[in-house]
């Protein structure tokens, strides 16, 4: 019996990779970079499946193209707004994501970023590696208190709930949530979180806001110049969700201004490329999308998008399907 193709497009853990030649004729595409448009358009009519990632760019030809041929877009991550959900509706092919797996750890950095962006751990550490430090005095590299403070939380799905989590069982933070629909009161009461009307109200309640919503079309620059002036002169901005939610444009001007205080990002607009206006902020700590970056999580995200393509296989119905 012939055996299915199967394309990784990255580099995965080595547990995941061998299991995956077990179960299929597999292509590890090893050089790490993401694939090109000539390269999907290539695999479009040799493989059965092809495993993709939140930074490969699916031209809108390989749909078409993929129809009868490729079965499944197991995508190995949650988001996947690189992916157009309706076209690989039109042509056939499922697409399954990795839900549940990192939320805790996309939480854990989320809760990091907070921190040192409160804190300025990130400018205090340039300071010391520059040998500039004159040691502790009273006004010194002054931040601001976490413990109590109010947390506006953007996106109240599994990773905003862990968030909420944290900051309120941990530092006894309020919270404040803005979600496209309503969370249940049982919910809310967990947290011991209100749930504002508007994005605007969050904001403008918030010390700190932070964003787990989904990324695409619908969230594109969600975060935007009218909420950044509805926040808190010196309130600080999180985000682990995904880069294009934040207008950066509008992130600048407020981070120009003086009237936002800070930021800590995992995400960006335009990555891997950083606009260079960042590292004229040393306010801002910046991480390079290291949301689920732990050895367990990474492999349970590989396990997860196998199990997927296994049931396609089958010919079951897979458990993370997306184009239901």
């Amino acid at each position: 019996m012939t055996r299915p193709k199967v394309l990784v497009t990255r580099a995965w853990p080595a547990d995941t990779e061998t299991r995956l030649g077990q179960l299929a004729e597999t292509t590890l595409r090893h050089p790490d970079t993401p694939m090109t448009a000539d390269e999907f358009m290539a695999a479009a009519t040799i493989y059965d499946a092809i495993l993709p990632t939140v930074s490969d760019t699916i031209p809108a030809a390989f749909y078409p193209a993929a129809a009868g041929r490729v079965k499944l877009l197991a995508n190995y991550g949650v988001g996947y707004n690189h992916i157009d959900i309706a076209a690989a509706r039109a042509a056939g092919i499922a697409v399954t994501n990795t839900p549940g797996v990192l939320t805790d750890c996309t939480a854990d950095l989320a809760m990091g970023l907070l921190l040192a962006a409160a804190r300025r751990i990130g400018e205090g550490e340039r300071e010391l590696r520059a040998g500039q430090w004159s040691g502790w005095r009273p006004t010194h590299m002054i931040g601001r208190k976490v413990a109590g403070a109010t947390l506006g939380i953007v996106g109240f799905g599994r990773i905003g709930q862990a968030m909420a989590r944290r900051a309120h069982h941990g530092f006894g933070m309020k919270i404040v949530v803005y979600n496209r629909s309503p969370v249940d009161q049982d919910t809310l009461r967990a947290y011991h979180a209100i749930q504002p009307d508007t994005l605007h109200e969050v904001a403008a309640r918030s010390d700190i806001l932070s964003l787990h919503c989904p990324g695409g079309a619908e969230t594109r620059h969600l975060i935007d110049a009218g909420v950044f002036a509805a926040m808190k002169p010196g309130a600080l901005l999180v985000n682990t969700a995904r880069g294009d939610v934040v207008d950066e444009d509008a992130l600048f001007a407020a981070l120009d201004s003086g009237h936002l205080g800070g930021a800590g990002l995992d995400v960006f607009q335009n990555e891997p490329a950083l606009d260079p206006r960042f590292l004229a902020h040393e306010n801002c700590v910046l991480a390079p999308h290291l949301g689920s970056a732990t050895d367990a999580t990474r492999s349970a995200m590989g396990h997860k998008a196998i199990d997927n393509l296994v049931a396609v296989l089958r010919g079951d119905t897979p458990p993370d399907l997306v184009t239901a």
